[in-house]
């Protein structure tokens, strides 16, 4: 199963039992910037407990491995958790949903397109460009700043740069944002 087919499998999976998400991450990039190869599917996901516990337990077990605690622990304490393809490996990484402003309004941008010829709903260029460039500065990784210049690169006039400076102060990495400009 190609990126495509794992990718329409699991928002059919989340859409079918109206779990609200956003495709984000290395994905995100490459529908906004440049294309590059990936091992997962990071998306932020709007759950409860209830609804952690939920998906864990109606996911074919044959199909999809999840761990309910490890869904019901990501919601209680703002984390991730896996829902992994048995079949062919894939796996997405199920984002709970931070309580802060930028989390949500984030959130509440996401649009709908169709990627990989799926109807999905994606982060922002912006905000996809402001996400990578948060974890570049938490975790030090270089590709982050790369995917955030493919995005910069390929959207050029397009990106809302007030936007951008605004939520650059607020999440601290106006630096970073500087140095896409160069």
């Amino acid at each position: 199963m190609s990126l495509a087919g794992f990718l329409a499998r699991i928002t059919s999976e989340l859409e079918t039992r109206s779990i609200e998400y956003m495709v984000c991450g290395s994905v995100a990039s490459i529908f906004h910037g440049v294309p590059r190869t990936t091992q997962d599917v990071d998306m932020v996901v709007s759950l409860t407990g209830f609804d952690a516990k939920r998906l864990a337990n109606s996911l074919d077990e044959e199909q999809f491995y999840v761990s309910e605690a490890a869904a019901v622990d990501a919601v209680v304490h703002q984390r991730q958790f896996n829902i992994i393809d048995m079949e062919t490996g894939w796996k997405a990484d199920l984002i709970v949903r931070k309580r802060r402003p930028f989390s949500q309004v984030e959130f509440d941008r996401r649009v709908r397109v169709e990627m990989l010829g799926t109807k999905v709903w994606v982060a922002t260029a912006e905000d996809t460009v402001l996400a990578k460039l948060e974890w570049s500065k938490q975790s030090g990784s270089s590709r982050q700043i790369e995917d955030a210049r493919g995005i910069f690169e390929m959207q050029g006039a397009a990106l809302d740069m007030k936007y951008l400076h605004e939520w650059a102060r607020e999440l601290d990495v106006q630096e970073q944002l500087a140095s896409l400009a160069r």
